[in-house]
């Protein structure tokens, strides 16, 4: 009996890789392991097969491991280097781009590969993050059609930036990553550089609920990741959080400089308020630095100033008044204006020693002596 000519049917079927996104795959049928008559069969998928393959893509999508899911990670300064360490120790796969190379080193030391380009991270990535400085620096790294991650990136890929950035532009993110067949989510975080070491850090994410919550291994490396609700709500739960910390971090520093007025022991003073009800994450993170002049930044003030200003901004475009906010924002604004935007958020001590002619220096002195 002559077998039929060697000609190729092919069949197409959606399925869906790790990432969530619907792909077409090709299914190859031989001639002459099909019956005579082959060319009547129906379209329609063969049930075993197409059974095997919807389970095989649910179990995959459902679970990101080191083995499946390569990583990018841009911008490993203060706090991305720490949240980015997370990631290797977990065994994944992990390229890496950053302006200053000396700040990627302790990163490549640990086994990350260095990427020339965000667009060379994300062609060898299937979720890139980002951590940088400012909206401008978002839109360089992720949207420039030259150099950016989302040109790298292959269709059904994820971008997920952790940025404190602007909500307009986390939708302008998606809309690009939706006509590349891609994902975006917006993810900034709180915590402070702590957080970023402990991997305790607060996570407020905005995008489509399944792809996050497909990314929750990752997430969970770096700390708790909270679902705020469509795109850009991530970075609006992101600036209520930093409007909340202004105006507390200004009761933290106007208190202080209230006891050292008053004659009280200041450090005595902290340890009392700590556990009633004028304690605070701000306290526990700053209180001591404070006192010990200690104004390295686990936080910049230049990147506060921003994300003040972001805030108000949306305040303008909500018709809000927060006076709390913009008093806060003034006194950031002062620090910078002394040169001090490199220090961290608790330098906003100095700016209240300026304006009451006080300060709290020979405290920190009288400390050292004291130790």
């Amino acid at each position: 009996m002559d077998r039929p000519k060697a000609t190729i049917i092919t069949r197409y079927y959606r399925h869906f890789d790790i990432r969530g996104h619907a792909m077409r795959l090709s299914l190859l049928l031989l001639p002459h392991a099909l019956p005579r008559n082959s060319h009547k069969l129906p379209l329609s998928p063969l049930p075993l097969l197409h059974r095997t393959m919807a389970a095989s893509a649910t179990t995959n999508v459902e679970h990101i491991s080191p083995s499946n899911t390569r990583v990018g990670w841009i911008g490993t300064g203060v706090m991305g280097r720490s949240m980015c360490g997370h990631l290797i120790k977990a065994g994944y796969k992990v390229t890496v781009f950053n302006r200053t190379l000396s700040k990627a080193q302790p990163l490549i030391d640990m086994g990350a590969r260095l990427a020339q380009s965000p667009l060379a991270v994300a062609s060898q990535s299937d979720v890139v993050f980002s951590i940088v400085g400012f909206p401008s620096d978002v839109r360089s790294v992720l949207l420039d059609s030259t150099s950016g991650a989302l040109p790298g990136l292959r269709p059904g890929g994820v971008l997920v930036d952790m940025t404190t950035s602007e909500p307009s532009l986390a939708a302008e993110i998606s809309a690009a990553a939706t006509i590349k067949d891609c994902h975006s989510v917006d993810a900034p975080v709180s915590g402070g550089d702590r957080g970023a070491k402990n991997g305790s850090l607060a996570i407020f994410a905005g995008g489509d609920k399944t792809v996050i919550d497909r990314l929750s291994p990752l997430f969970a490396l770096m700390g708790r990741v909270n679902y705020m609700g469509a795109t850009g709500k991530g970075q609006f739960a992101k600036l209520a959080n930093q409007i909340t910390i202004a105006s507390t971090m200004v009761g933290l520093v106007e208190g202080i400089i209230y006891a050292h007025k008053a004659g009280l022991n200041v450090e005595s003073y902290l340890n009392a308020i700590s556990t009633g009800a004028a304690g605070s994450k701000s306290l526990d993170l700053y209180g001591s630095r404070i006192l010990k002049r200690d104004f390295e930044a686990g936080f910049f003030v230049n990147h506060f100033v921003k994300d003040l200003g972001i805030c108000l901004k949306e305040c303008q475009n909500m018709g809000l008044a927060l006076p709390g906010l913009a008093l806060a924002q003034q006194l950031y604004l002062s620090l910078k204006a002394h040169g001090e935007g490199n220090l961290g958020t608790q330098a906003l001590i100095l700016a209240l020693e300026r304006l009451n002619n006080v300060s709290l220096e020979n405290l920190a002195s009288s400390n050292s002596a004291a130790n």
